[in-house]
């Protein structure tokens, strides 16, 4: 049942909504980790190939983020202003959106996928072993759309387990069938790379089957989740217009990605792989304060939308404590033995070596990522996510720019690369902050709670 965010503990809000968001993204971050796992035994290209056709993850989830963004933001704000007819108009609306962004996916991921990843391959092993994947796996990146928007709708009505425990149950899903087509166990025929995208794909289609099922047994607003009306624009221009800074966003890390892989490749396959996975390992590391950042933008969108401004400050107060002391803890796990998180994924020596340098060296932007996190979802709450595409953007200036310059000189290193990656991040939280100290004041002056505004 929807929970009315605008009452009780904040602190208690987010811990409760932050664990239950933090197992469903630790078992998301899953999928690739036991690919990875039972992709290892294949080889360095395999590894590195993978990591690659990956990065079309970050390209769908732009466009899954100007949905769900979106649409969570919106609803949010309506439930806390008791506006519950528009909460179902805009899910619906958002819905249409998901599912002709799925269809999209589809038709250009299998048309451009050998080409794109040619571009960015180290070699042409690389690159065979990537398409191979990302053939397997585009129908679990074309279910991402509607399965966002239904887990959109529920984190903004207050409602995080039921997602949390349909999640647990692909990732585990995946983790049977990526042996049986991966390695081929109990039947003789090994799929390879193919067979670990085709197991995500799998385990995501029942995944969104249980989520559809699950759905309107967990809240009240929102009933008959696939019942879908008549386009309506103005609503989709309201939709889109909230989440396609986010969606931008996502897209200049997904430029990011390429640049990295575009200027480590020169150092040979090892570095693509041990990149690879030091960065999905990394993923999985910031969960903690991806989970409270996730939870800060329904908690604080419904107070928003009840005029509880009070509320909305101490609800971005409580989670940048949250996140920041999260984020010192595991910096200093990431220093200790950064080698036995990535050789848990990786069997080649040089590449565990490659990945740990990089865990050990990124590792130090952690608290500012966890605040930069948390200043996004305040901006989704607000309605205005531009101030975290600024930031975003500064990121492709500080880093993109000098790294291709870096890839071109003699004396460069890849630990080079990895500080210049943590310089940039750390201009991205000051201008992350800057933008969050000016929205707060802007967005809650004169604020007044729906309980005093006269009928």
């Amino acid at each position: 049942m929807q929970h009315d965010l605008t009452q009780g503990s904040i602190t208690g809000r987010l811990l409760g909504m932050a664990a239950f968001i933090g197992m469903g993204l630790l078992f998301q971050t899953l999928y690739f980790l036991v690919d990875l796992y039972f992709v290892a035994g294949i080889g360095s290209s395999a590894i590195a190939g993978v990591g690659l056709a990956g990065n079309a993850f970050f390209l769908c989830m732009a466009a899954s983020q100007m949905v769900g963004v979106g649409a969570l933001s919106l609803i949010a704000r309506a439930i806390g202003a008791k506006t519950f007819d528009q909460a179902d108009g805009v899910y619906r609306q958002s819905m249409i959106i998901a599912l002709g962004l799925a269809a999209i996916t589809l038709v250009f991921g299998y048309l451009l996928a050998h080409a794109g990843l040619r571009l960015l391959a180290a070699d042409e092993a690389t690159a065979r072993d990537g398409v191979a994947y990302l053939y397997g796996f585009l129908p679990a990146l074309a279910l991402m759309y509607p399965s966002n928007v239904l887990g959109s709708a529920l984190r903004a009505a207050g409602v995080v387990r039921p997602t949390m425990l349909i999640q647990t149950g692909t990732v585990l899903l995946n983790a049977v069938l990526a042996p049986v087509l991966i390695a081929g166990w109990g039947t003789g025929h090994p799929l390879g790379v193919f067979g670990a995208g085709l197991a995500s794909s799998i385990a995501s289609a029942l995944g969104f089957i249980g989520a559809v099922y699950v759905f309107g047994r967990s809240q009240t607003i929102i009933a008959n989740p696939l019942k879908l009306p008549r386009p309506d624009f103005a609503v989709w221009k309201r939709i889109i217009g909230v989440g396609l800074p986010s969606a931008a966003e996502f897209l200049l890390m997904f430029i990011t990605a390429g640049v990295v892989y575009g200027v480590i490749r020169h150092f040979g396959p090892e570095a693509p792989a041990g990149y690879g996975v030091g960065s999905r390992v990394m993923q999985a590391v910031f969960l903690p304060a991806m989970a409270v950042s996730f939870a800060v933008a329904p908690v604080a969108g419904q107070n928003f939308g009840a005029g509880r401004g009070d509320r909305v400050r101490r609800t971005v107060r409580d989670a940048a404590v949250l996140s920041t002391g999260m984020m010192l803890v595991l910096t200093a796990l990431c220093h200790i033995r950064p080698d036995l998180m990535i050789g848990a994924f990786a069997h080649d020596p040089k590449v565990i070596e490659i990945g740990s340098t990089f865990l050990k060296i990124i590792s130090l932007n952690f608290v500012a990522t966890g605040l930069i996190f948390t200043a996004s979802g305040t901006f989704q709450a607000l309605g205005d996510t531009r101030p975290a595409l600024f930031g975003s953007v500064s990121r492709l200036i500080t880093f993109a720019g000098p790294a291709i310059w870096l890839s071109t000189q003699p004396w460069a290193r890849l630990e080079h690369v990895w500080m210049l990656s943590a310089a940039s991040v750390f201009v991205h939280m000051l201008i992350a902050l800057f933008f969050l100290r000016r929205e707060l004041a802007k967005k809650l002056a004169g604020l007044v709670p729906r309980e005093a505004v006269p009928a």
